[in-house]
């Protein structure tokens, strides 16, 4: 069989990958792709979630965590792009010359599209234009990601698809209500930090990769170790989380050929 074309993920921390694109990229990892997944930062700044664990060196724990979460899901050991966490809120690290926040834009589109020179990735996926919830390390990597796709279209191989992970202004509206995004999304606008129905490009339904998913999550136990414990609370709450768990969503942030239906069957329907 051929070699199928190879998938790059960027995001910033380690956990980023596992809760958004985790059943994606274990469902492209399974059909044989070569899936990859570059890490802007080693998460220095996490906070620790689980009194339970001894961590000297977040940094260098949650580089651990990263690539059992990477092995449980089926991709490439991880890649890291050499810049430290930023922290957020009051913990933003303004002093920190090698905080991603402080760090020059074209320096991270270079070396992200370095590794897409190096990889030569057919899908590019990486976070939406609002980061998520707004980090601002989540932004950087979403505005140099977005920016070495299109920076990328002279190389002899240029990725043809850019997929920003989103979820719906549904879903986010029902992540609040469950009590298990209040770190993250409390406070922001549904309608602002999700999207309509209509800006979907393809929606992954995951429900066969959830081990595979959920082994991921349980990796970032430095980070994950309170939301794990309440998904755990009720066998109510786990059928609302295995629910938001199952699928996946992606707008399209760019492309080189044509798309041959709306929404798209999968990331490389016609291709």
């Amino acid at each position: 069989m051929a070699d199928l074309p190879p998938i790059l993920a960027v995001f910033a921390h380690p956990d980023d990958e596992a809760f958004p694109t985790g059943g994606t990229l274990a469902h492209y990892a399974r059909r044989g792709h070569r899936v990859y997944l570059a890490c802007a930062t080693r998460g220095e700044a996490g906070q620790l979630k689980d009194p339970a664990l001894v961590v000297e060196d977040m940094g260098v724990w949650r580089t651990q965590e990263l690539e059992a979460s990477c092995q449980a899901l089926g991709l490439e050991p991880p890649l890291f792009l050499g810049y430290r966490d930023s922290g957020r809120s009051e913990r933003l690290r303004r002093d920190d010359p090698l905080a991603l926040h402080n760090a020059d834009l074209w320096e991270v589109e270079a070396r992200i599209r370095a590794l897409i020179a190096e990889l030569q990735p057919q899908i590019l996926i990486t976070f939406d234009p609002h980061g998520g919830y707004g980090h601002p390390d989540h932004l950087v990597i979403h505005r140099a990601t977005t920016a070495a796709f299109f920076s990328s279209g002279h190389l002899p191989k240029p990725p043809q698809r850019l997929f920003y992970s989103v979820f719906t202004s549904e879903r986010a509206a029902a992540m609040q209500q469950s009590g298990q995004a209040h770190s993250i999304l409390g406070g922001l606008d549904p309608q602002v930090f999700g999207v309509a129905e209509n800006t979907l490009a393809v929606r992954m339904n995951v429900q066969a990769y959830l081990p595979q998913k959920w082994a991921a999550i349980q990796a970032h136990r430095s980070q994950f170790a309170d939301r794990i414990a309440a998904m755990n609370a009720s066998s109510q709450q786990q059928a609302l989380m295995e629910q938001m768990l199952a699928v996946e969503t992606f707008a399209l942030g760019g492309t080189r050929g044509p798309i041959p239906r709306w929404p798209l069957q999968d990331l490389f329907d016609g291709l």
